[in-house]
């Protein structure tokens, strides 16, 4: 009968202070690293997916084309989506006889987060599916929810100065306007002037 191997891995025991221990422990903090930055990216990936999916759920089926005001407005709608659950919480918390706030870290969060967009729409920008191209338009549409094609939906800053020039666009051309037809009257005037003087012998 033949004997019984002993596994030598199992009776070794390793030296804390020895190189092996030092890179069993390196090892370990790495395959955690990775593990977190897994989790974290899939996160992430979700948290798009979930905003994409607003975006797609907003679009008007009969509108082929969107304008950059078009956009902002889809995006003005985006920043009051928790306006219904931040009015139910109030609701909750305005309850007479209840102490403390319930549902008080959702409602924080729900801040913040909100805060932070309009920061971007306002500043540089806040990333939103680049539905002002016909062509990622139609490719935003076809897509399915897969966050594995996120890749190819492509994404565009809005932001909520382009409005503002616009605007002040818009109240340049009507000020111009404006003083083009004061001084056509002026010179109407003028002429009216000349023609009612008497002409002297």
């Amino acid at each position: 009968m033949p004997k019984a191997q002993k596994s030598k891995a199992a009776d070794k025991v390793v030296h804390p202070l020895s190189r092996k221990a030092a890179y069993l422990n390196r090892e370990e903090v790495r395959l955690k690293r990775k593990e977190r930055m897994k989790s974290e990216k899939a996160t992430r990936l979700s948290n798009i997916g979930e905003k994409l999916l607003w975006f797609q759920s907003q679009l008007d089926p009969n509108k082929t084309n969107y304008t950059k005001r078009d956009a902002c407005e889809v995006v003005e709608r985006y920043l009051h989506r928790f306006d219904s659950e931040l009015e139910q919480i109030e609701l909750v918390n305005g309850i007479k006889g209840r102490q403390g706030r319930l549902h008080g870290a959702r409602e924080t969060a729900i801040k913040q987060s909100v805060e932070r967009e309009r920061a971007q729409f306002e500043g540089a920008g806040l990333e939103i599916p680049d539905i002002i191209n016909t062509k990622h338009l139609k490719l935003f549409r076809d897509w399915t929810g897969d966050l594995k094609k996120l890749p190819n939906i492509k994404m565009r800053k809005v932001s909520s100065k382009v409005l503002d020039t616009k605007a002040e666009m818009e109240e340049k051309e009507e000020v111009q306007y404006d003083d083009d037809e004061d001084d056509d009257e002026e010179e109407e005037e003028a002429l009216d002037d000349n023609m009612e003087m008497p002409e002297s012998h």
